[in-house]
């Protein structure tokens, strides 16, 4: 089953929009690419005018920035709270904004996993 990301076919009064195309393949849409906590795996994908967009299904470590500007390569234990979802947090499922509790403390993830390829973060509250 393909996704697509065509307009809505109802109206905001109830009623429904007359067609006025088929669907083309710039309406397709992707699944989600639900990336969690574990060894990292990355899968590339075209995407139109043949850029590609690097897909991480699963990572090990985030990118930190730490009060003293610097980056830092940390090992993510879990993931605490996603403002994607509720349920996200228990499976363990990072999206951006999600808080997630690394080796030096809590840190907000900044960066899109599921189309950087990337997991950068900023530190929000250093480990005592």
């Amino acid at each position: 089953m393909a996704l697509s990301q065509f307009r809505s076919r109802k109206k905001p009064s109830g009623g429904t929009y007359k067609k006025f195309r088929k669907k083309r393949k710039l309406d397709l849409g992707r699944e989600p690419a639900f990336t969690k906590v574990g060894p990292q795996k990355i899968k590339l994908m075209r995407t139109r005018g043949g850029n590609l967009k690097l897909r991480m299904l699963s990572a090990e470590y985030a990118n930190v920035l730490d009060e003293n500007k610097k980056y830092q390569k940390v090992k993510i234990r879990t993931v605490l709270e996603t403002p994607a979802n509720k349920h996200y947090a228990r499976r363990n499922i990072i999206t951006k904004g999600t808080i997630i509790d690394t080796e030096i403390g809590k840190a907000r993830v900044t960066s899109r996993p599921g189309q950087d390829g990337t997991i950068n973060a900023v530190l929000v509250e250093r480990k005592k």
